[in-house]
């Protein structure tokens, strides 16, 4: 269980004297409002009827007059009464007939006073409030009122943290180098007797969901120091100087806690180059990053030492500085799982779920090929509740293709009404990608699935999954792909001599392709050149340094390239569809009767030799 670092009690004495002073102040205001309500209630109010009664029957003594307020007093009581009228002739003639004395006093607002009393009341008892509560937070590093300038960091004590290496599945290069922070924090003299010294800061860099701040928390359970949490974005605030009290807090309280370990996640949105961005820097944002390179660079690697860990998924937009050796000494890549991980981290989540005996964990991890721990923790869960809705009493493996059909391609809109001409084109247009996809042994990914149910904002999808974890493709196998994209374009080319909106997709990925080809990876008659500009926005990072370093006429050179390179896949596709006319019609007509097909059914429908399928369903 966590705990906040702002403990109570810290600034003992002031807290109470505060609450009791709040408490008699509050009494005070309280009885006056009492008082004020009673006088009130003293005064008759009188209608304008019975105010000329009174007058008539020469109960008024005297009146005053202001505006449409009329006050006075009964001749024979002190008790006063109180009209609003509009004045007339009436009124004035009245009054002076039984001879009642009048004074008129000028227009005025109402009664401020009270007013100005009850709005200084509340500002003084919101003050105090304030007031009690900074007491009661134990002040920050500067004593800065509302504590606007301490940390957010959330501390864990050792006997809280109950993360180790054994609960992070996989990843064990990653370990590897982390546990010499462990050996680290648990037996600093064996590194001490030979001179060595700690990295300071351990960088963990990866995508989203694979588990960097699981590592970071896992090093803190297996050295069993403490550990403070922070995100990126919690420095930052609207108010000049806020950012830089909070890292400053953060150091001291880590200090006094050290051996401990500081965990940064998202460390990239404090730790931003300076200087690039449009329109300039932002200046608290700076003024917290160098207040964060001084207390790395501040603090004893020595006995009593604290570690910072961060994380992020854009190294590339960091300041250099920060990535110094001294401050941050090793950068850890934290890959997507591999297969034999893929089951791990299944295993682990699976812990808690009655899965059925005929679940195997490794033919799921088979087919998530590209998922990272938290995909997988999901898919566990989304089983788990199509099970659920199922009414099995076990989760399935019919139930884990659902949720990954569910979470890869979006939940099935059936409801959606088709006329028979657009299921048609849709059915043609998603059989010319798998036949293509079939008839190419050279295909990157072999055909999982193909359906014409519309899911997500598909109108239909062709599914395909490599056979294993990839790691590189060849030049054949990126124009294969290119010759795939162009299927459903084809496909409706060839058979109604038209094209619809559905093949955007489609040559945007073609292009994309066809253009790294050239660029990128060299592959094209321009040579091994590496052409390609910066495409990420400028205000993510240096990118906005990076300009295009070649000529107009080599710009040309790479649009013809790309362009010769788009032609030739789209006649080989076009020829392929031609030849195979008959399948294509074959496979088009049964999936407007059948709607989805597994990869199975496909290569026995057109007869062709099958390759490796990742279906998880009992075949």
């Amino acid at each position: 269980m966590s705990k906040n670092i702002r403990k109570s009690g810290l600034n003992s004495g002031k807290g109470p004297n505060a609450l009791w002073l709040l408490l008699f102040f509050v009494f005070v205001g309280i009885m006056y409002l009492f008082w004020y309500n009673s006088v009130n209630r003293e005064i008759d109010v009188l209608t304008y009827s019975k105010f000329l009664t009174a007058v008539e029957q020469g109960q008024v003594g005297a009146v005053k007059v202001q505006d449409q307020l009329v006050q006075g007093n009964y001749k024979n009581s002190n008790k006063l009464f109180t009209a609003y009228i509009v004045p007339s002739d009436l009124f004035w003639q009245t009054l002076h007939k039984h001879d009642v004395n009048i004074e008129i006093y000028p227009q005025e607002k109402q009664p401020w006073g009270t007013y100005v009393f009850l709005s200084l009341l509340f500002f003084f008892v919101l003050f105090l409030v304030m007031y009690f509560r900074q007491s009661q937070g134990g002040g920050g590093a500067n004593g800065k009122i509302f504590s606007v300038g301490k940390s957010r960091a959330r501390f864990f004590s050792p006997n809280t943290i109950n993360t180790t290496f054994k609960d992070v599945a996989g990843m064990p290069e990653v370990k590897e180098e982390l546990r010499d922070i462990v050996d680290f924090l648990k037996h600093p003299e064996k590194f001490d007797r030979l001179g060595a010294k700690i990295p300071r800061g351990i960088l963990l860099n990866g995508s989203p969901g694979n588990g960097k701040t699981m590592l970071a928390k896992a090093v803190a359970g297996e050295a069993s120091v403490p550990f403070f949490s922070v995100s990126g974005s919690d420095f930052v605030e609207v108010f000049v100087g806020v950012g830089a009290s909070r890292v400053r807090d953060l150091f001291t309280q880590a200090k006094r806690q050290s051996p401990c370990i500081v965990f940064i996640d998202e460390i990239d949105a404090v730790g931003r180059q300076r200087g690039i961005g449009l329109g300039g820097g932002n200046d608290e944002r700076e003024q917290t990053l160098n207040q964060l390179l001084a207390e790395m660079d501040g603090f004893s690697t020595e006995h009593g030492a604290v570690i910072v860990l961060a994380a992020t998924n854009r190294p590339d937009v960091l300041d250099k500085a920060l990535l110094r050796p001294g401050r941050f000494d090793r950068i850890i890549e934290v890959p997507y799982p591999d297969l034999q991980a893929r089951c791990d981290i299944l295993k682990v989540h699976a812990k808690n779920i009655k899965l059925d005996k005929s679940v195997d964990l490794m033919q799921i991890a088979r087919g998530t090929p590209g998922f990272s721990g938290a995909d997988l923790a999901n898919l566990i869960n989304e089983a788990a509740l199509s099970a659920s809705k199922l009414g099995s009493a076990t989760v399935m493996l019919e139930s884990f293709e659902i949720a990954r059909d569910k979470i890869m391609l979006g939940t099935e809109r059936k409801t959606l009404i088709f006329t028979e001409q657009e299921k048609l084109m849709t059915a043609y247009h998603e059989a010319g990608h798998a036949l293509l996809t079939v008839l190419q042994p050279e295909a990157t990914n072999p055909l999982h699935k193909v359906t014409i149910i519309p899911r997500g904002r598909a109108l239909g999808v062709t599914w395909s999954l490599p056979e294993r974890d990839l790691y590189s493709k060849s030049k054949k196998q990126l124009l294969v792909e290119i010759i795939i994209d162009f299927g459903g374009l084809l496909a409706e080319k060839v058979v109604f001599d038209d094209q619809t909106t559905g093949a955007r997709n489609d040559i945007e990925q073609a292009t994309r392709i066809a253009r790294a080809l050239v660029c990128r990876y060299g592959m094209s008659d321009l040579g091994p050149i590496d052409l390609s500009t910066a495409e990420e926005n400028p205000y993510l990072g240096r990118d906005i340094q990076n300009s295009k370093e070649f000529s107009e006429h080599t710009a040309q050179r790479i649009d013809e390239e790309v362009e010769k390179i788009i032609k030739e896949c789209y006649n080989r596709g076009e020829q392929l569809l031609i030849h195979n006319r008959e399948k294509l019609d074959l496979l088009a007509k049964t999936l407007v009767e059948r709607e989805t097909m597994q990869a199975s059914e496909v290569y026995e429908l057109l007869g062709i030799e099958p390759r490796v399928t990742h279906s998880l369903r009992s075949e």
